[in-house]
């Protein structure tokens, strides 16, 4: 049940902003090993004035992924490297124009169904992969 907040420049087309959310849950479900329908993201839009990229381009994207924590590292490469790859083989963004941010949860700091700790109840999935 990650959490995935994009960010991004305004002015992308509607079908430019789902490919990008589908190469991110794609690459979720891949290496995260998490189930197809469990898909929580929100696409944020910035007017250039709004958001500062440096030397970076008009594609210039933030991935930010809050998980359960516990993935290995292996897990969490091959997350980076499939993300990249698609987003410069399907959207044009280059190597540079793309930061992904893991920021890792324990259980216990996530209150879901009803305000329970997620640590307190039987998730159904395998956060050790």
């Amino acid at each position: 049940m990650p959490l995935v907040k994009i960010e991004i420049i305004s002015g992308k087309s509607k079908v430019y902003k789902t490919k990008l959310m589908g190469i991110v849950h794609e690459a979720l479900v891949n290496n995260f090993k998490i189930p197809d329908h469990d898909r929580r993201q929100r696409l944020i839009e910035y007017s250039n004035e709004n958001f500062e990229v440096g030397d970076r381009t008009e594609n210039y994207t933030i991935i930010e992924i809050t998980p359960f924590k516990g993935r290995s590292l292996d897990a969490k490469k091959s997350l980076y490297k499939e993300i990249s790859i698609n987003c410069k083989q399907e959207l044009g963004i280059e190597d540079n124009d793309l930061t992904i941010v893991l920021n890792e949860q324990p259980l216990e700091n996530w209150g879901i169904r009803g305000g329970n700790p997620a640590s307190e109840l039987n998730l159904g999935i395998d956060v050790k992969v």
